[in-house]
């Protein structure tokens, strides 16, 4: 199946950050730091969110944004920004319907502006937040070795401990409706009291231009919640927001019949990862 469908946080890059030359990314990091200057003291309000949705970055996370390179704060705000808005297209009520229901897992599919159709799979694991945090974040290059739609997962750069740049490249197995794909992404991730945030968007690095012989998707912003189960703690409710431009020439149809089987078919190899 689709192997960056397999991931965990990826997204969208926004055309207009992909394209900006160093000055202009500059200033958009100064901005960014005035704007965030001017939250602490009081004088612009931080964004309200659902009691399920992330609040924002903590005095801590601006001090250590301050001092980080340009490139990095670059990184950071872009999987900060993807991460938000993958939150508020999961947490949205309104447009989703029925994909499919089996085993207690149920994924719901809903069309955006630009008639790009996205999925929420909504799933219980026998895993504590923090197990599956480790396990698809901070150990993510394992996957391909209990996920056999991906070849191999590389980190490419590390922002502090929360944002990271890697380069995922899917298996070529059979059946995989989509074909070979190569995915560049940031991801990030936040916690906020018992739950925990992972999200991402596509990016781009000068060092890895897209690659002869693949095609290179876009995923996100996509975003996974992973949320204790009240009666549980050790056990979690698994959100999960696949929102992937798979690109090529592939018939719409296909792709939106492949992109749920491929949430179905991770959250499967998940499960024998945590049983094993």
């Amino acid at each position: 199946m689709l192997p960056a469908v397999l991931k965990l946080c990826c997204g969208i890059t926004y055309p207009h950050l992909r394209s900006m030359a160093g000055l202009q990314r500059a200033a958009l990091v100064a901005f960014g730091q005035e704007i965030a200057h001017l939250q602490s003291r009081g004088q612009i309000a931080h964004p309200g969110w659902s009691p399920l949705r992330w609040t924002g970055k903590t005095e801590a996370a601006e001090q250590r944004a301050a001092a980080l390179a340009d490139e990095d704060v670059f990184y950071l705000k872009q999987g900060e920004a993807a991460l938000e808005e993958a939150l508020m297209i999961v947490e949205s009520e309104d447009g989703w319907k029925l994909e499919t229901a089996e085993n207690g897992d149920v994924i719901y599919s809903k069309v955006l502006t630009g008639n790009r159709k996205v999925f929420r799979l909504e799933a219980e694991l026998n895993a504590s937040p923090e197990e599956l945090h480790d396990i698809l974040f901070f150990r993510m290059e394992e996957m391909h070795e209990w996920n056999p739609s991906i070849r191999r997962i590389k980190v490419l750069k590390h922002v502090g401990r929360n944002t990271m740049v890697t380069h995922e490249v899917s298996a070529e197995t059979a059946g995989n409706l989509i074909g070979q794909r190569d995915f560049l992404s940031v991801r990030h991730w936040s916690k906020r009291e018992s739950r925990v945030y992972l999200g991402g968007a596509a990016t781009r690095l000068e060092s890895l231009l897209p690659q002869p012989g693949f095609v290179r998707a876009e995923d996100g912003p996509t975003c996974i919640i992973l949320q204790p189960l009240q009666d549980r703690p050790d056990c979690s409710r698994f959100i999960w927001l696949l929102n992937v431009d798979v690109k090529g020439w592939l018939p719409q149809s296909l792709v939106n019949k492949a992109l749920p089987q491929a949430q179905a078919d991770f959250t499967k190899h998940l499960r024998r990862r945590l049983a094993a």
